[in-house]
């Protein structure tokens, strides 16, 4: 599916349906994933559940933390879970951010009436260099995933 598209979506072209529950899906729940939903976490209402996933286990990040803390976000105690773990399967949207997050959550979502979108985002784990340098890759990697929400949830 092409960026932004997803099963369920309007098809008018219209702005998307409002959510009561959304579900960030990657590849190990370490970085893309908890960020976006710490972001979310932000500008939602309390009342939409927010939760985020990867398909395989991954450990948690301290760059995603530090680039949380400069925007004064944290994830707390929180570790990265998967997919298959989730006590809660059911969400009106699920956006993923690796292909592999976005085949498993097509697949797992079969003909369920939910919204799948594909956010494609870079993994910042990839780069190398000074601490700055990377801690640079990761605050890309925020900046574009707030843009993401923003334009998604009209914030």
């Amino acid at each position: 599916m092409a960026d932004g598209a997803g099963k369920g979506g309007d098809a008018s072209g219209g702005p998307p349906a409002k959510v009561s529950s959304v579900l960030f899906l990657c590849g190990m729940n370490a970085i893309r994933s908890p960020i976006a939903e710490a972001l979310a976490r932000s500008v939602l209402p309390q009342t939409v559940y927010i939760a985020s996933a990867g398909v395989r286990q991954g450990r948690r990040d301290p760059f995603v933390d530090a680039v949380l803390a400069e925007r004064g976000l944290s994830l707390g105690d929180r570790q990265p879970q998967r997919f298959e773990d989730l006590e809660d399967g059911y969400f009106d949207l699920i956006v993923t951010m690796a292909p592999e997050a976005h085949h498993a959550a097509l697949d797992a979502t079969g003909t369920a009436s939910v919204e799948v979108e594909f956010w494609p985002m870079p993994d910042p784990s990839v780069v190398t260099g000074s601490r700055e340098q990377i801690l640079e890759a990761y605050r890309d990697v925020l900046k574009r995933i707030e843009q993401r929400i923003e334009r998604r949830f009209g914030r």
